[in-house]
């Protein structure tokens, strides 16, 4: 969107910017678009690392490990940036570029005249990738221009100014909703690289509750479960297998996640850099710069066997074991997708792994905290977060005890803090974190608290719930000031 002006001279003709009338003659021409859009998201700045890294560090699951990184990170994590910072500025256009390759998509394939049967899947696509896309911008930017229309001339955004939030939401709602209806139940292969109606459902799901949306939350999520069959889904037997990159292409658990294919780089994209990030530094030449805190670590039961595959806290080197007080940074790294990146370089970039956005784990605990918003810790409210428990019992084929199942009965309260922690410890390092602290406003707590895992006594919550719009896109359009709050 604004990214394209921002790259080009408005007096000379953009590049890659395209009539949809005119380039869209058969209905492959809209898949390649929407394929493109993929391409787009799978890349550096994006899923790559950029984006997926920055959520990471807003949360209080991961800290920086080497400060000798680049300062747009250690801004980024220790709540001091400003509209200036580097990773804002190389994630915003990109986020842009999917959703104008999206919308382009969407004109191209209403352009053609085909019968809804023919084109519509396809189109629900694209509006999957617009909801996809601003669905992470506005958790993270609030208001923001709102394009669900394809761009073919650059100038005429210079005046956009931004959408509220609630607009932004409905758009999203309105396309997942297309989504659900007109995507198919699988997709070819039984790939999850490209959505289906499960997935759209998932979303749904995830939107409602973000929202505060619960028994509309529990509706999405109840739906997803109940057809679980019909969408193959299932939670993986191993929760370590969720992670390994030689077998991404085959879990079940995964409902929505980017391909990253090993050892090909195309012009930026597939460019998977978020295992080199998490590996240890001095030991594996990797960067060593998302690191969990020490909190997070020690404050974790080492009965549960999620802390086993979440940590690297000793690491075999030419067959001898350093302990991590041997590491550069003296903490245990981040040992999901670090120990099985398939075909990738020695330092894991440009690796084999599909980077999840989704797991079916996670619908279980959205309908666990749904309908304990709506009606408590009932049977079945226990029996969703009792799914996921059970699973991490499974020692890779071992049964253990820990952790134990749920009994109902709980106070209200007490049953949704619970959910919140399992969902800290499942989801832990998966970029979730950052976004449920702030639709369940806990920053002040978990970053000033007693009990804080990750300290920042700087944090505001006036301020940090939202990043920074990019300097450059308001020098550019004006009509997008004034910037977030703080800023």
């Amino acid at each position: 969107m604004l990214s394209i002006s921002a790259c080009a001279d408005l007096n000379e003709k953009p590049i890659g910017v395209f009539a949809p009338e005119t380039f869209f003659k058969t209905r492959k021409d809209v898949e390649t678009a929407v394929l493109g859009a993929y391409g787009v998201i799978a890349s550096e700045n994006l899923f790559g690392r950029q984006f997926i890294c920055a959520l990471q560090f807003r949360g209080d699951m991961v800290d920086i490990g080497n400060r000798a990184t680049s300062a747009e990170r250690i801004q980024m994590n220790d709540f001091n940036m400003d509209s200036n910072n580097g990773m804002v500025t190389k994630f915003w256009p990109q986020w842009f570029q999917a959703i104008n390759a999206a919308n382009s998509a969407e004109a191209g394939g209403m352009s053609l005249g085909l019968s809804e049967a023919e084109i519509n899947p396809l189109i629900a696509e694209a509006k999957f990738i617009r909801a996809f896309s601003y669905y992470h911008l506005v958790r993270n930017f609030g208001d923001l221009p709102y394009i669900d229309f394809a761009v073919t001339d650059p100038a005429s955004l210079k005046t956009t100014s931004k959408t509220p939030e609630a607009e932004i939401y409905a758009g999203i709602k309105a396309d997942l909703e297309f989504a659900k209806k007109w995507l198919p139940n699988t997709q070819k292969n039984n790939i999850r690289t490209r959505p289906t109606a499960g997935t759209a459902a998932a979303y749904l799901a995830s939107v409602h509750l973000t929202l505060g949306e619960f028994q509309e939350a529990y509706a999405e999520a109840k739906f997803v479960i109940d057809n679980k069959a019909l969408f193959g889904y299932e939670l993986e037997a191993d929760y370590e297998d969720n992670f390994k990159g030689s077998i991404a292409n085959s879990l079940k658990e995964t409902i929505f996640a980017f391909d990253f294919l090993g050892q090909q780089n195309v012009g930026g994209n597939n460019d998977d850099s978020l295992v080199p990030m998490v590996l240890v530094l001095n030991l594996t030449g990797g960067y060593g710069v998302s690191v969990p805190s020490m909190n997070v670590y020690d404050n974790w039961d080492a009965r549960d066997y999620r802390k086993k595959v979440s940590f690297i806290d000793t690491l075999m080197v030419d067959g001898v074991a350093h302990p991590y007080s041997d590491f550069s940074t003296k903490r245990p790294h981040i040992g999901k997708w670090a120990r099985d990146f398939g075909n990738g370089n020695a330092i894991g970039r440009y690796s084999d792994h599909n980077f999840s956005d989704f797991r079916y784990a996670e619908v279980l605990l959205i309908a666990a905290e749904a309908l304990g918003e709506i009606s408590g810790s009932t049977d079945e409210a226990v029996g969703y977060l009792n799914q996921i428990r059970a699973r991490a019992r499974n020692w890779a084929g071992t049964q253990t005890d820990f952790p134990a199942d749920v009994a109902p009965g709980m106070t209200g309260g007490d049953f949704i803090d619970l959910v919140m922690e399992d969902r800290r410890l499942e989801l832990a390092f998966e970029w979730k974190r950052w976004y449920d602290i702030k639709r369940r406003d806990m920053g002040k707590e978990v970053f000033t608290g007693p009990n804080s895992l990750e300290p920042h006594d700087n944090f505001d919550s006036s301020r940090d719930y939202l990043m920074p719009l990019p300097a450059s896109e308001l020098r550019i359009n004006p009509n997008l000031a004034p910037n977030n709050p703080g800023y």
